[in-house]
């Protein structure tokens, strides 16, 4: 683990919480000082990042499960850096035997990863090897070093055997498959870390530039092909009756059924040459994925995300027709993306297309999600509109994953309670938080759960990486929310957005924007909920009454700095509720002193003091009684 920063950072806990200065790695601070981050929270003036150009074939042959791909790469070196290395991502890798993982894996998981069958840089052949290392990244030395604000040109052929046991891809059943991650890809050179070499170790998630790509995939007759972008030759690769379907879906928000069960089962839908190429077109994107089957139905339809310019964007699912809780998913996914464009973030969904596909990862990629089937339709809503909403946290916002998980997973979290919550009685939905997310981290005493949010992703295992990941982030950015108010909460998130998408920014472009775009020194909450080993557990240490109501003197015993609610209950059974934000711990994070207005007319009974969806870890003294 990154011992500089486990020290550094005990050590500001130790010293206290009133410094106004966020603690930065070397390696974060030598950022900033060389212009590429600036302390008001914009890319510098000296940013950059690398880009590529993808032109990918791949070809799948059901129930085959080789698979074989090539790809011409057009690399752009736009740091101020010569590079004599080239470093790839072979995420598939992690199936191989004896490569990092966070837990045991059995035979039907296991191979041989990719395997590189040529490379050329700039025409000349380079020798692969073989590496047994880091199964997941391999840095390959170039024939010529690449200078600043020059590219290259790199063509890779490989294949694999996609994976018998599907998660996050491999197969879904014999006819259908889920090929993510199925193309070797330049790893991130940034300007904080350099060459991005994290192994991925099937726990935490990715981290990849914008591209532009070009993704053809060839697969047999009487199969289609979904897959991230836009679909360049509907009506070779479909008969004429389905390609019109698909193209009426575009326009309408009604639910369409492009292809039936009953229309896959007649071998009619696609074009009867023995291989179909499907071409797809995707800009400025850190990721394509696809899946293909010859036994899936097919809905679609549409949704206008963009008031001002009404544009459309299309919904699609794929899914089979056994599954009943996804038959309503093409109205339900529509309703997200509209629901997450209007209100919460309030940005237009950047993309022209959502597609779910029904698989085994709930997990998210450009422009589509792999969720699995649930008995229960609200439940695959649920995770539906987390998976969406990843769309902008960390695909329209290209953050490491690898490193700040909390920086996309947090605002999932944050974003499917709200969406939940016009869906479903929200009440219920908060329930369903607090008992999916917070629980097992709250009931938890064990020192790693109580790790600092900052610590890096890649150094933690999974369940303080799940609680850094996802609850404690949340909870985080729903207690600045309730800090600034939702208007002043949404200009910083509007302008943060803003200033990094397409960009890679990390926690501390988050933090400094916050600061600059509200005019508030907000580094006492940051330092508070993001750097240190704190959890939540209030008390109530003495209720003193005054002439129009009561002092409730409240002892902050775990350090979080999160709101609460005051609710005073009167012998007549009625209650009146007092709301407090964190700015009541500004000036003393741990005792704070709250005046509660009461009913002079009532005798009060008792007065309890409430988190809501912030647990509380220690309940038994958060109540007074008169």
């Amino acid at each position: 683990m990154h011992r500089f920063l486990i020290v550094s950072l005990f050590t500001f806990i130790i010293a206290g919480s009133h410094a106004q200065s966020l603690y930065m790695p070397r390696n974060i601070t030598n950022a900033f000082k060389k212009g590429t981050r600036s302390a008001d929270g914009n890319p510098g003036p000296k940013y950059w990042q690398n880009h590529g150009t993808y032109n990918i074939t791949v070809t799948a042959m059901p129930p085959d499960r080789h698979i074989t791909g090539t790809e011409q790469i057009s690399y752009t070196n736009n740091s101020p850096d010569t590079l004599k290395v080239l470093v790839f991502r072979l995420i598939l890798n992690i199936h191989k035997p004896g490569a990092e993982r966070n837990g045991p894996a059995d035979a039907d998981y296991l191979n041989d990863g990719i395997i590189i069958d040529s490379l050329t840089i700039n025409s000349q052949p380079v020798a692969w090897g073989s590496s047994v290392n880091d199964a997941t990244s391999r840095g390959i030395r170039m024939p010529k070093p690449l200078p600043p604000h020059d590219s290259i040109q790199v063509m890779v052929n490989w294949h694999y055997l996609a994976s018998l046991e599907s998660n996050r891809e491999g197969l879904i059943d014999s006819t259908t498959y889920f090929l993510a991650y199925s193309y070797p890809r330049i790893s991130v050179y940034d300007d904080y870390n350099g060459w991005d070499r994290v192994s991925f170790t099937d726990v935490q998630e990715f981290y990849s530039d914008f591209n532009d790509y070009t993704l053809t995939v060839n697969a047999p007759k009487n199969y289609v092909v979904w897959a991230t972008g836009v679909l360049q030759n509907p009506t070779e690769v479909l008969q004429p009756t389905y390609a019109q379907r698909l193209a009426s879906s575009m326009t309408t928000d009604s639910v369409i059924h492009i292809a039936t069960f009953a229309d896959m089962q007649s071998h009619a839908v696609t074009a009867q040459n023995d291989m179909n190429s499907w071409k797809w077109k995707a800009d400025y994107v850190p990721d394509v994925t696809f899946g293909l089957s010859d036994h899936f139905v097919w809905d679609a339809s549409s949704t206008i995300v963009d008031d001002a310019t009404q544009r459309r964007v299309s919904v699609q699912t794929a899914f089979n027709d056994t599954a009943k809780d996804i038959h309503q998913e093409t109205k339900f996914a529509a309703y997200s993306l509209n629901w997450l464009s209007h209100n919460w973030p309030g940005v237009p969904y950047p993309y022209p297309k959502m597609t779910f596909f029904q698989g085994f990862a709930d997990m998210e990629y450009p422009m589509m999600i792999n969720d699995n089937t649930n008995s229960d339709p609200q439940f695959t809503r649920f995770i539906a509109d987390h998976e969406i909403a990843h769309t902008y946290f960390p695909f329209y916002m290209g953050i490491n994953e690898s490193r700040y998980a909390f920086m996309d997973e947090g605002w999932a979290t944050t974003f499917e309670l709200l969406i939940g919550s016009s869906e479903i009685d929200p009440k219920r939905m908060e329930g369903f938080y607090k008992r999916f997310r917070i629980n097992f981290w709250i009931n938890d005493p064990s020192s790693e759960e109580d790790f600092p949010i900052i610590l890096p992703a890649n150094g933690l295992k999974p369940y303080p990486y799940a609680n850094n990941a996802y609850g404690k982030p949340s909870l985080g950015y729903f207690a600045v929310k309730d800090l600034l108010g939702d208007d002043d909460f949404r200009k910083c998130l509007h302008g943060y957005m803003e200033r990094w998408h397409g960009k890679h920014p990390i926690p501390w472009d988050f933090f400094n924007s916050f600061n600059n775009i509200s005019g508030k020194d907000l580094n006492w909450f940051w330092n508070n909920w993001f750097f240190t080993n704190y959890y939540i557990d209030l008390a109530i240490q003495s209720a003193d009454k005054e002439r129009k109501g009561y002092n409730i003197t409240v002892q902050n015993i775990g350090g979080y700095v999160n709101p609460f609610d005051v609710i005073v209950t009167y012998t007549d059974g009625t209650t009146s509720t007092t709301h407090e934000t964190p700015a009541v711990w500004q000036a003393n994070q741990k005792q704070t002193t709250v005046m509660v207005p009461t009913d002079n007319k009532k005798e009060v009974k008792s007065i309890k003091i409430d988190g809501g969806i912030f647990m509380d870890a220690d309940e038994s003294n958060n109540t007074w009684t008169k």
